[in-house]
């Protein structure tokens, strides 16, 4: 089937969000070290029933080769749901946070669902990626999982070449990165990566998860892959359980996929063929989760090869933290940053400079998540 009136008079994209409910448990067991870091000022950037949405949620962000941040959310027009009327927006700091530029409007297809912003940055070509999905805005995930719903889950690309200040015409990909039988589907939510060395250098990666259509459905993540700057995509192994992940690479050139799922601890696994297949995936203890989002980031800190890896460090959706990995994911939480106490979800980081690091995350108070807020912290 063909999306109707897909592009309107202004360009707009989308970020959609949550694939699977669940908070997690009702006590919360925060799991952080005895050695945290202090946190850091904080500011926030996109705010409930303001510029004309009722709620903003799932933040993604990256740093373009001119220094740019640029902040994705998902703009819910009417209500706080994964589904119905959501444009993805957009704001750009050329200061490294201390400005913002008024919100873009870069997906807005007239009450469909626009969403789950997955960014990356090509150092190739300076190009910015931005992988999204789509789906009809009367369709729930529930019917899209049933195999009863109006329409599918599809996937879309677009990219700017103007620092984030325009983007081209989106590109349906579905039939490149997307089974038949396979219902929601969601790329990121978080920014993407490219392999920095090695046989697959140069390959642009984006995490992904579906849930497959009808009765006893399985849900599996993955990553997507571009080997040509982006002119096509394609899929490869999936891990069965996985959920919304983030992808990042080790100190000697494998990826590590980091995985939501249905249990207590977020699930790891590895690739040693730039994502064409995956290990078994296991859980890693270090890294409490209440089933949600998370992001991950390789970089490096005096020379040295480290992970970064920000979520809700708690069995309930509280307690924002960023933990570090100096051993490719075997061990976390030997340094670790509280951000934010109290309820926050969605988040992603992104190296600012050799000193710093960014994270934007929501937060909120009792049952709602009332802004996406940033902050920088020292590495």
């Amino acid at each position: 089937m063909i999306v109707k009136n897909f592009i309107s008079s202004v360009l707009i994209f989308s970020v959609c969000t949550n694939i699977m409910a669940g908070c997690g448990k009702d006590n919360a067991d925060t799991n952080t070290s005895d050695n945290q870091k202090p946190a850091a000022p904080t500011s926030d950037l996109y705010v409930e029933n303001t510029d004309g949405y009722r709620q903003f949620r799932i933040p993604a962000v990256v740093l373009s080769q001119k220094g740019t941040l640029l902040a994705f959310a998902e703009g819910r027009k009417f209500s706080g749901s994964d589904t119905g009327d959501i444009d993805l927006v957009l704001k750009r700091s050329t200061d490294g946070g201390k400005t913002w530029s008024k919100m873009q409007i870069i997906w807005d297809d007239n009450g469909n669902t626009c969403g789950n912003p997955s960014p990356v940055v090509d150092p190739a070509t300076g190009r910015i990626h931005l992988l999204m999905t789509w789906n009809d805005g009367d369709d729930t995930i529930g019917e899209i999982n049933q195999g009863t719903s109006k329409d599918t889950r599809r996937v879309y690309h677009t990219f700017s070449d103007d620092d984030g200040i325009s983007w081209s015409d989106p590109e349906e990909i579905t039939s490149q990165v997307k089974h038949e039988d396979w219902g929601w589907y969601a790329t990121g939510p978080c920014h993407g990566m490219v392999v920095s060395s090695g046989k697959y250098k140069g390959r642009i990666l984006i995490p992904c998860d579906c849930i497959e259509v009808g009765p006893g459905r399985q849900q599996y993540s993955f990553v997507i892959w571009s080997d040509d700057n982006g002119q096509s995509w394609q899929f490869g192994g999936t891990v069965k359980g996985g959920n919304e992940c983030t992808v990042a690479e080790t100190s000697d050139g494998r990826l590590i996929l980091n995985m939501r799922n249905s249990g207590t601890f977020r699930t790891i696994a590895y690739s040693e063929d730039g994502g064409e297949t995956w290990s078994e995936s296991s859980p890693n203890r270090d890294l409490i989760d209440p089933v949600c989002q998370g992001s991950m980031l390789n970089t490096s800190v005096d020379g040295k090869h480290v992970l970064y890896f920000s979520n809700s460090a708690s069995s309930t959706r509280d307690h924002m933290t960023v933990k570090k990995s100096p051993d490719d994911g075997a061990n976390w939480d030997n340094w670790s940053s509280l951000i934010y106490e109290g309820k926050s979800a969605y988040s992603d980081i992104v190296s600012l400079n050799d000193d710093e690091l960014f994270i934007l995350y929501e937060n909120g108070t009792a049952n709602s998540y009332q802004k996406i807020s940033f902050k920088t912290l020292k590495k």
